[in-house]
């Protein structure tokens, strides 16, 4: 596969692995008021640089983030924005100069984009899950480099699309040469197409009728996909009554118990109260599968009365959102334009949609206003899914408008007629806190002993899930089990710790295979290894990532 090069290339991209690790510092909890509709919790929105907050969310997020959306710098040269949409910004030039050297006031604007990115995309690959999907919004100043580094990173055969989309309808604001009016979306998965919802295409002309009027058929109403199990979603499982009066229950192709796309508060409380909301057809269940001795059932669909309702993607023709749509909405929320580049939340939703699981995790490293919360939080409102996002936004306006939609979103906005209800949910609010080791390589006291256990417990591959708390029953030093084999971490901010007999004594109670970090070991290596202990020195073996 051909490789792309370009100046400065050989100091980023090692660089993910030099980045320090910063602890995230909560700074506070919101919470929609009570009343609001129900919605996820234990959201996150992070201020600060993309290029930290990713790597400090590794311990807990490593491979687990189902769906990644960002809108990077275009770098069309553009600097009167709100939102710098170059590599001019500041920050980005004081980071260059520092990662780059002195040739990093000489790199082209390409160059810069390139040394920019490319750290930021190899930790977004870490954190993304074998079965997630990741989408990057481009436009025509970058988008030959973005395809080829993220071919390099996730693969050239992972590129499921280049999908563009028409972002203005009038062609653009662009004055000189030929006005496009379109950006692109790359989309990329990770190994595993599994999570991909197979939906039917819903377009052409409104082709039925009922006694509402004129419609054409939808989206089946019964849930597809890997999350599509009773199991997933057991509240989704429930009877409903065709027109004729028979009660049909979720039941999948193969026979299995699955559950509806919504549930009874949502979309399908008016099929529960009118089962003529739906479209319905007899459908057979698969080849040899009976249940209840019946080889079909009745099915709902979606009755679709708007012609421009479209599920699939054809061609940057087809309208998935404007971004006179992303500004309008902004306006709505907040009385004026505070930002020059929204993207719509059609869009976002549409994309986020495409993975089958209704309660993925979403990040999104370049927040700018907010959108992708929005998207997310809509998206759940529908289908009573429980997604849940990160925000990562560096500049001083993550809290006065980032935070600051999502807040008015979860709680509600506008007065009047205009009012808008709350889509209820919560987040907490975070900047980047202080490095896990100082500038002499030692463990940082300032980082917290709870930010070191996770971040020791994690390099041993202890899942966070399984990871102790200091007051477990085993020693306030135990971290968990991996690999099979227990972890402690003796280590005291005020005093060091040596592994002796009697440390050894209050650790480790049973028999089986230890991993002891201290500061210091005075027990022999004979001895050791006839009784399975590791040891690892503090902080000289504290990984560093």
């Amino acid at each position: 596969m051909p490789r792309l090069i370009w100046v400065g290339k050989d100091k980023v991209e090692n660089l993910h692995h030099d980045v320090p690790y910063h602890v995230l510092q909560r700074q506070y909890t919101f919470a929609a008021p009570e009343g609001t509709a129900a919605n996820s919790t234990g959201n996150k929105i992070i201020h600060g640089d993309n290029l930290e907050a990713l790597k400090a969310l590794l311990p807990e997020y490593e491979g687990r983030v189902k769906c990644i959306y960002i809108d990077p710098p275009y770098n069309t040269g553009n600097e009167g924005w709100v939102y710098n949409d170059n590599v001019n910004d500041p920050r980005i030039r004081k980071w260059l100069n520092k990662v780059v050297g002195k040739e990093g006031e000489d790199l082209s604007r390409h160059e810069k984009w390139l040394c920019m990115m490319y750290p930021r995309l190899r930790l977004l690959h870490r954190l993304l899950a074998v079965d997630g999907l990741l989408f990057m919004s481009i436009d025509d100043t970058e988008l030959g480099n973005a395809i080829a580094i993220l071919d390099s990173i996730f693969g050239a055969s992972n590129k499921l699309a280049c999908a563009p989309c028409l972002a203005e309808p009038s062609g653009g604001k662009e004055k000189t040469g030929l006005r496009g009016g379109h950006e692109y979306v790359l989309i990329y998965h990770n190994g595993d197409m599994s999570c991909i919802t197979q939906e039917e295409r819903s377009v052409g002309p409104l082709n039925l009728k009922d006694k509402l009027g004129s419609y054409r058929k939808g989206r089946e109403l019964r849930k597809w996909g890997g999350t599509s199990l009773r199991g997933h979603r057991p509240k989704q499982w429930f009877p409903l009554s065709t027109p004729s009066g028979a009660v049909v229950y979720p039941y999948r192709n193969d026979g299995e118990e699955g559950h509806w796309r919504w549930g009874k508060d949502q979309k399908m409380k008016a099929i529960l109260a009118d089962p003529e909301i739906a479209h319905w057809e007899l459908c057979p269940f698969d080849d040899g599968v009976t249940v209840d001795s019946a080889h079909e059932r009745w099915v709902p669909f979606e009755k679709i009365r708007d012609k421009k309702k479209a599920v699939g993607w054809g061609t940057w023709l087809d309208q998935i959102g404007f971004n006179s749509d992303a500004t309008r909405e902004l306006k709505e929320i907040f009385g004026a334009k505070p930002f020059d580049t929204p993207k719509p939340t059609s869009l976002i939703e549409w994309l986020v949609s495409l993975h089958s699981n209704d309660q993925a995790i979403v990040l999104d490293s370049f927040a700018g206003s907010g959108t992708t919360a929005h998207a997310v939080l809509k998206l759940n409102a529908q289908d009573g899914g429980n997604r849940r996002f990160i925000l990562v936004e560096m500049m001083e306006y993550a809290e006065t408008l980032t935070a600051e939609r999502v807040r008015r979103v979860m709680a509600g906005y506008g007065e009047g007629a205009k009012t808008v209800a709350g889509l209820g949910g919560g987040f907490e609010y975070f900047t980047i806190g202080p490095a896990l080791f100082d500038e002499d390589g030692n463990l940082s006291s300032a980082a917290g002993i709870a930010a070191i256990r996770d971040y020791v417990a994690y390099t041993e591959g202890i899942p966070s899930e399984s990871r102790a708390a200091p007051d477990n029953a085993v020693s306030p030093y135990y971290l968990g089990e991996a690999q099979g084999q227990r972890v402690f971490f003796a280590y005291e901010a005020d005093q060091p710790t040596t592994l002796d007999l009697d440390m050894l004594a209050l650790l480790v109670k049973t028999p089986g295979r230890v991993l002891i970090y201290a500061d210091q070991c005075a027990l022999g290596d004979a001895f050791m290894r006839r009784h399975g202990i590791a040891f690892k020195k503090i902080p000289r073996d504290v990984s560093r990532l």
